[in-house]
Order: C-alpha cells, then structure tokens, then sequence
C-alpha cells in the first residue's frame, strides 16, 4: 500500500511538472531551473497532503476537546488563509535553492586554498551508510537552531515587531502556526536554509526535516486539551507547553522577560539553557501588551502586515523614554 501511494505521488509529480511547470519555464529561458522547480512541485505536494492530514486529523480534536469554544471565528479565517500561502508556498525551499550555489563557490574556493569545511557527514562518516541515522542526526541539529533563532525572534525589538503578528491571536488553533508576517517568514526560512546548508542536509532530506517540523509545530498550535504526560511533555513540543509559550500573561521570573518555552521540536532546550516552563493549566493566549495594536488580533491579512511594517520601522525611532 506504501508503495502504491509513493508511486502514485511520483506520477503526481511527474505530471504536473512536464504539463503545467515546465513549459512556462521553458518559454521564459529558464530550463536550467527545473531541477529546483521538481523540488517545488513535491513540496506543493507535501503541503497539500499536510493540509489535509492537519484537518483530518487536528481538527476533529478541536471539536471533541477545545480548550476554548467561540461563537465568532472570523479571527480565525485568517489564520487559514496564512496556512494555504504558506503550505503551499516555497520560500524555505527558494532560500535553500538560492544560498546553495554560493556555498559551492565558497566552499570550492577553501578547498582550492586547502580549507575543508567540515560537515556532519565528514566528521561522523558512519551517517553516510544509515540515511535515517543521519536524518535524525540532521533534525537534532537544525532543532537546536531552530530554538535560537525562536528565542532571537523574541529578543531583538525589529525581529519582534515583525514575529508579534503571530502570537497576537487570541483564538489559537491549528492553523496558528503558519500566522506570520511575510518579513518574518523570510527571515525564517533564510535561517532555515543557511542552518541546512551550513551542516550538509542534502536536499532530499530538508524537505523531510521541513515537512517534520511543520508537522509539530501544527499539533502544537492545537485548540485541544491534549497533553503528551509527564515524560512525553519533556520528549516533545505538545499544545499544553507550546500554548505557555503564547500564553497572555507570562509566568514572572528574569528568565521569562522574553518568553519561555522556545523549543520548537523537543523541548530538551528549554531546559538546557532556562527557559522552561511546565504547569497544567491551559492558559488564555495573545498579546497583553507590545509592538502593535489591539486590532492585530483581528484584522485582515493585508492590515496585519501594515501594522508590522509600522511595528519595524517604530524600532529604528530613538525612544524618548530611553537615555
């Protein structure tokens, strides 16, 4: 049956690439991008088949166990909106196609001058022969940059103004996940990229790390009273920490001024460098206070990335009220 499927998908692909991709390509002048337009086309696929499986599956969740039950869900429907244009979107995908061949420039030149950039594969060359020791490897590690560059999206003010969009909704659900100003996104998936490129993920394997990833970061985002337990809540990034993570209030302590529970994947993190933090409660989500208005919470797509455009550039004004 898994078999069937792949081959199935792979004809998908096929399809779709020689009869709607590549003869505009081909009109444009733009053969030489068809092997990065075949990557494109699987990560549509992939998005779509997320899509459907997040609804299948989350959204009967939401219905059985909310959390939070709204009578009025337009708040909502922009977060579906975001969901499609970034499931289906290839910014991640572009960044990587993009950074790939200046890496083979820089590192053929340190290679010439007798400079060997080392790689994960180079230094542990058993990951060579085990594809799926190596792809685990690869996750581990671009989950550790991952949290950093969560934590940073908290920490420097521009990077806020932008990355506040997202934890402005008040009726957090699945689809809150892919709630992102295009600015942030852009900044994301250029970190994204350059963390993949710079530890060696072969192209193949990042659209199976991204796929992963946005697969946890879709049930964390949960409207559903839905833990993983004691132990599993320190395994994996579950709705019950992610949602402290969004929480309205913030828990008090130095080590929260910026939030807590960064990690995206495995919540290892947090308590390695501080920022955990575990209670049972299922807290109210949003923004008490911050770079935008209160009408973020509830205002369209194109209103959502004005205001963060404004939130940025009110970040480059001197503060009046700081010496």
């Amino acid at each position: 049956m898994i078999s069937t499927f792949v081959d199935a998908f792979v004809e998908l692909q096929g399809w779709l690439l020689d009869r709607v991709v590549q003869p505009p390509l081909l009109a444009m002048g733009m053969g030489s991008h068809l092997e990065v337009a075949f990557d494109g086309v699987e990560f549509f696929l992939c998005g779509v088949l997320q899509l459907a499986a997040a609804y299948l599956l989350l959204r009967p969740l939401e219905a059985l166990r909310p959390i939070e039950v709204w009578t009025d869900r337009r708040a909502v429907r922009v977060d579906v909106l975001y969901s499609f244009l970034d499931r289906l979107g290839v910014i991640p995908l572009l960044m990587f196609a993009l950074l790939a061949p200046l890496f083979v420039l820089v590192d053929g030149w340190l290679r010439f001058e007798g400079i060997i950039p080392p790689q994960l594969e180079d230094l542990i060359p058993a990951l060579e022969s085990r594809p799926l020791a190596s792809f685990v490897a690869y996750l581990i590690l671009i989950d550790f940059a991952e949290y950093w560059r969560h934590r940073l999206s908290h920490t420097l003010r521009w990077w806020w103004a932008l990355h506040a969009i997202h934890h402005s909704q008040r009726q957090m659900t699945l689809w809150t996940d892919s709630r992102n100003h295009l600015l942030d996104d852009l900044s994301s998936g250029f970190w994204f990229a350059l963390m993949a490129l710079l530890i060696g993920v072969p192209p193949g394997q990042f659209v199976g790390i991204l796929i992963a990833v946005r697969t946890v970061e879709n049930l964390s985002h949960v409207n559903a009273r839905l833990s993983f337990g004691r132990l599993g809540e320190r395994l994996l990034v579950s709705p019950r920490y992610h949602r402290w993570h969004h929480a309205l209030e913030l828990p008090t302590g130095r080590q929260y001024r910026f939030g807590c529970n960064f990690a995206v994947l495995f919540p290892v993190w947090d308590q390695i460098f501080g920022t955990q933090y575990l209670a049972q409660e299922m807290p109210s989500t949003g923004l008490s206070h911050g770079p935008l208005p209160e009408s973020a919470a509830q205002s369209g797509f194109w209103r959502q990335q004005w205001e963060g455009i404004q939130a940025l550039l009110a970040t480059f004004r001197p503060d009046p009220h700081r010496r």
